[in-house]
Order: C-alpha cells, then structure tokens, then sequence
C-alpha cells in the first residue's frame, strides 16, 4: 500500500500537489476525482469535496491533509526535509507560503469575478486592493530568485503556482520578475514531470 492517497484533478488546484509529490520523490496511490461523480473515499476524508486533499496512511492510522499550501509544506515536513526553510529563511518562506494562500489568492479571485474594493473600504480587505497585492509580490521577486532568496524551497511550489496559473490565464499582469520567476520553476525535473502527468 502507498504511504499516501492522492485524490486529484488535473484541471484542478491538485496539479500543484502533484508537482509538491513530485518534488518530495514520492509516490502516491492516485484516485482520479470526476467533478459530477465525486469518490465516496474523498468525500469521507474532506466532507467539502475539495481537491487537494491527501491523506498520509502512518502507522496504524491516517492522517488527512487538505488546503495546498498546508499539503505542500506537510510533504516537505514528512518527506523533503531539503525543501524545508533554514533558519534564517523562515520569515520569508511563511510569509510568502500565507501571502499566496491568503491575499493573493482573495485579490486575484475577486479581480477574475469582477469585483473591484471601492478606495474607501480597502482598509476592511485583507489585501486592501489587487494593486497593492501584485506589486507586493512584483517588489519580492524582482529582488530575489525565489521565496527564501537564491534556494528554491516547497513555498516556491506553491507561489510559483499562483505566478504561473495567473499568467497563463491572465488572472496577473505580465512583469518581468513574474516571466523569470516562471521560466526559472519550469526548467526543475519535478515540474516538468508534474506537467508531464497531467498530459496523460
């Protein structure tokens, strides 16, 4: 039996799990969700019916891990110590982990359905507005290669996912940190082996 299950979409935020797996070298056992036919397994483990979710078969129990950021960090805290943030690097690998999974994640979705923060209420916003967030971001990246600095780590897997998905669908504007932020994640063996099995 695999160490873990892996339920996943390819045409879903599960690809970003699946480039985290990649990376940490490990194998899951792979069930393939249908969005109108959802898995009985899948809905037990995640009554939402959201993917990612994975759950970690350890010992004599299971452990269940939903949301994406917190399955790709959990994987490099179970399996890819490499991929873990230094001392000196955790600021930055939390702060940007939570800052994609958080405000960017809220501005870019709300930009995408057309809904814009009037001026006057962006103090009630957690990403006071989608300008503010994306020049954040813009500012990190054009001063450092990745989250932690010249290391690529597991945050990147998951900011380079928003990155990547915003550009390609537009959902971000192009800029030029952005462009060689991606280029940079895209040449790694573990990315294009992800890309490589969502194509299957």
């Amino acid at each position: 039996m695999a160490k873990y299950t892996f339920f996943h979409n390819p045409m879903s935020r599960a690809q970003i799990a699946s480039w985290a797996f990649h990376e940490a070298g490990v194998e899951p056992e792979i069930i393939h969700v249908e969005w109108e036919d959802k898995p009985a397994a899948l809905l037990e483990a995640n009554p939402m019916g959201k993917l990612p979710t994975i759950v970690h078969h350890h010992s004599d129990h299971d452990h269940v891990v939903t949301e994406t950021a917190a399955v790709c960090h959990y994987l490099a805290e179970m399996e890819a110590p490499d991929l873990l943030p230094r001392a000196e690097e955790k600021a930055a690998y939390f702060r940007w982990l939570f800052f994609a999974a958080g405000p960017m994640e809220a501005a870019v979705t709300n930009r995408a359905m057309g809904w814009d923060v009037p001026p006057e209420r962006t103090m009630m916003m957690g990403y006071g507005d989608y300008d503010r967030t994306i020049d954040a971001l813009d500012d990190w990246l054009t001063a450092h290669p990745h989250v932690c600095g010249e290391r690529f780590t597991m945050a990147d897997v998951y900011v380079g996912s928003q990155v990547g998905w915003g550009l390609r669908f537009e959902t971000i504007p192009q800029r030029d940190s952005f462009a060689a932020y991606e280029r940079r994640l895209a040449e790694r063996p573990a990315y294009r082996a992800s890309m490589d099995g969502a194509q299957d």
